[in-house]
């Protein structure tokens, strides 16, 4: 008896597989081209791409209003103590970020940032933020709506993803 062929999957919304795969298609082209130019604009300024992922994890806990320790970026950044300690000296070294103890458990290491590492940061993203100011211009504000919604579910999507792949409960 022959197989049946697998038929498409039913959608409730307009997506159709191959806009589905298209969209991953592009997602992962995005993060190609997003990794190329962090690399490019942190090799210029002598800064790894790990540099800048602790960097950025230390600049949205501090927006949220969150303490930053090196245990958090040896946990956000999946890094081992040595290579956190190591990062953190680098990144204290480059003048972007300092250690402070404060509040009641003046044990705990927080880091922060430095005015050069903001300064930095802006001169190495400003290119990449016009760009993609321009880019957005084109769009109404109804279409970017849905792509902030879609962008959210995704990111939302590839941290469940990340979990499981890493046995995380």
């Amino acid at each position: 008896m022959a197989e049946k062929p697998d038929t498409p999957r039913q959608s409730d919304g307009p997506s159709a597989p191959g806009a589905q795969h298209l969209l991953v298609r592009l997602l992962q082209e995005f993060t190609l081209e997003a990794n190329r130019y962090v690399d490019s604009a942190g090799g210029r300024n002598d800064m790894h791409r790990t540099d800048l992922n602790a960097l950025a994890a230390v600049m949205r806990h501090a927006a949220n209003g969150d303490v930053v320790t090196p245990g958090t970026l040896r946990k956000e950044l999946n890094l081992s103590s040595p290579a956190t300690t190591a990062l953190v000296d680098r990144l204290c070294g480059s003048g972007h970020l300092v250690r402070v103890r404060e509040g009641q458990d003046r044990r705990q290491v927080q880091l922060r940032m430095t005015d050069k590492a903001y300064r930095d940061g802006s001169a190495m993203f400003l290119p990449l933020a016009r760009r993609m100011d321009s880019a957005m211009a084109g769009f109404t504000v109804q279409e970017l709506e849905t792509a902030a919604r879609f962008m959210d579910a995704m990111i939302a999507a590839t941290v469940q993803a990340s979990q499981e792949a890493s046995g995380a409960p």
